[in-house]
């Protein structure tokens, strides 16, 4: 197509991929399963693509009874994280002819208001990202299709979950450090009511105890650099044996840790180890560069989506936690 051309229609695409107006209906509407062949549905897909053909949803919703609109609902938007999971479940989406709505909750992990109430719009399913979700009543989260990200698999009664392994993220952190000759640990905790950040705090406290001569104190800070700086400066110049490992619960946190750190007139890593989580951009950007756990944000909000979708089917979706990997960089070292 060119510039002032029409738009496109199912017939053109119909006619690029070499198949009937029938077979696109199927695949654009994702009905096509047993009916159409996978080569013939990628053939349509990328035909449509090509032609930047867009199909008329307004039409299709009235026969339908549904908006085909999907609530993303973060804590916030001040990392890049949930950035990350946006791209990702709009993607998938966007290949099911659904929009996404990105709303970051007011009050951080809840409760959300609802965005939609003074236009009384309707919505076909949600999903929550590191929320609780009773925090979702006012949005109607306990009557549509639900699907928690981040969130505790139990504690969500008729939602489905789909989670990262960030338990298996923090063994990997603490048999680093482990492995590296680390016995003292300070762990610099978000100070978030939130079942993610209840994970780490036991993980780690579980693969640390049963290791003779190893001792960990816990110190909560605000996900802020500022907060933390101030809480690890704090935690590092209280009486005692000063810890040789630092393992913060995201990268932010271990940003602010690194100013306490230098502060004191301390090294990374020579007089202390800093470990991180998410593999932010920030990561790269502080020096030395911070080992962390790398998660696939992208790949989460992909999995969200999917989720939804199979629940919007009438399916059950997979249940399978996203693998994390342990990235290490110049932040750990053996302890002097």
């Amino acid at each position: 197509m060119t510039r002032g051309s029409t738009r496109p229609t199912s017939r053109d695409v119909a006619q690029a991929a070499g198949v009937s107006q029938a077979a696109v209906s199927l695949v654009l509407g994702d009905k096509w399963r047993g009916r159409v062949s996978e080569g013939t549905a990628q053939r349509v897909r990328e035909a449509a693509h090509a032609l930047g053909y867009r199909p008329n949803l307004a039409a299709r919703n009235l026969r339908l009874g549904h908006t085909r609109t999907v609530l993303l609902v973060v804590p916030a938007l001040t990392t890049e994280f949930f950035a990350g999971v946006y791209t990702g479940a709009a993607r998938i989406a966007a290949d099911h002819g659904f929009g996404v709505v990105l709303y970051p909750s007011p009050e951080g992990v809840g409760p959300a208001r609802n965005p939609f109430a003074s236009a009384q719009a309707a919505l076909d399913g949600i999903i929550a990202s590191s929320m609780a979700a009773d925090a979702l009543t006012a949005i109607r989260g306990d009557q549509l299709p639900l699907v928690m990200l981040d969130s505790d698999p139990g504690g969500s009664p008729g939602a489905a979950t789909v989670n990262l392994d960030i338990a298996d993220g923090v063994r990997q952190i603490a048999d680093h450090l482990l492995a590296l000759g680390h016995r003292r640990f300070l762990h610099l905790a978000a100070d978030v009511p939130s079942w993610t950040f209840d994970i780490r705090a036991r993980e780690l406290a579980a693969r640390i105890a049963p290791v003779p001569g190893t001792h960990l104190r816990t110190t909560r800070a605000p996900i802020s650099i500022e907060g933390a700086r101030a809480a690890a400066e704090s935690a590092l110049t209280a009486p005692g044996d000063r810890p040789t490992a630092l393992v913060c619960d995201d990268d932010k946190l271990a940003a602010g840790a690194y100013k306490a750190v230098r502060r004191l007139g301390l090294r990374i890593p020579d007089d202390i180890s800093v470990t991180g989580l998410d593999d932010l951009a920030l990561a790269t950007a502080i020096d030395p560069e911070l080992t962390t756990v790398r998660l696939d944000a992208e790949l989460f909000g992909e999995r969200g989506m999917q989720a939804l979708l199979a629940l919007l089917e009438g399916n059950t979706p997979e249940a399978r936690d996203i693998p994390v990997e342990l990235v290490v960089r110049a932040s750990t070292a053996p302890p002097r």
